[in-house]
């Protein structure tokens, strides 16, 4: 299993990830120290555990304003795919009624034209 050395504020730590997961585990862990820093600069020197419990507050928080708003968008995506199915069946019908239309004018045209064929005439 593979291995990554990474550092949250101002510690190193070694960490164990699944194979191919490296960059994604650096990443996390960047965006961490980030969200440590700006507390950090925010606050001051208020201590590590302190630093760190609301540093994990805050990306919950962000994780959670985020799940809210996927959410609503695949609400709406399933709104719009309802809206996009009607629609579908709306246009099949008009083709339909559309179709039946011409199929019958050119039924008439073709008595129409017959009729005025010499020798034709009924």
């Amino acid at each position: 299993m593979p291995q990554v050395n990474v550092t949250i504020a101002g510690k190193a730590y070694r960490m164990a990830c699944g194979e191919g997961e490296e960059p994604h585990l650096e990443a996390l862990a960047q965006l961490y120290d980030g969200k440590i820093e700006e507390m950090r600069q925010a606050f001051g020197e208020i201590g590590d555990m302190r630093l760190h419990v609301m540093a994990a507050l805050m990306v919950a928080d962000e994780v959670t304003e985020l799940k809210k708003k996927v959410e609503a968008l695949e609400g709406r995506l399933q709104s719009l795919q309802g809206d996009a199915g009607f629609a579908d069946q709306r246009a099949g019908e008009i083709e339909e009624k559309a179709a039946a239309a011409l199929n019958a004018a050119a039924e008439r045209i073709e008595g129409v034209a017959k009729s005025l064929l010499p020798g034709q005439a009924g």
